[in-house]
């Protein structure tokens, strides 16, 4: 099952943090208490914001059936 974007469960990282903005140019993060840090780093103050996460894709199968499509 897919990892819900709510979940309780999310190992931290800066990449979606509050605190934290994406660099334009570099693999790098702004954070507002530690400064320039890489993506995948944390810290105490880490405060997750939904809308910097992106998810994974899910792959769906191509091995479609006319039963698949009936009601």
């Amino acid at each position: 099952m897919a990892k819900s974007l709510f979940n309780k469960n999310i190992s931290p990282a800066c990449a979606y943090c509050v605190h934290g903005h994406i660099s334009e140019y570099t693999n790098e993060v702004f954070c507002l208490k530690r400064g320039v840090t890489e993506p995948t780093d944390s810290c105490r103050k880490f405060k997750y914001d939904v809308l910097k996460r992106t998810p994974n894709r899910i792959i769906a199968d191509k091995d479609f059936k006319p039963e698949d499509f009936e009601l």
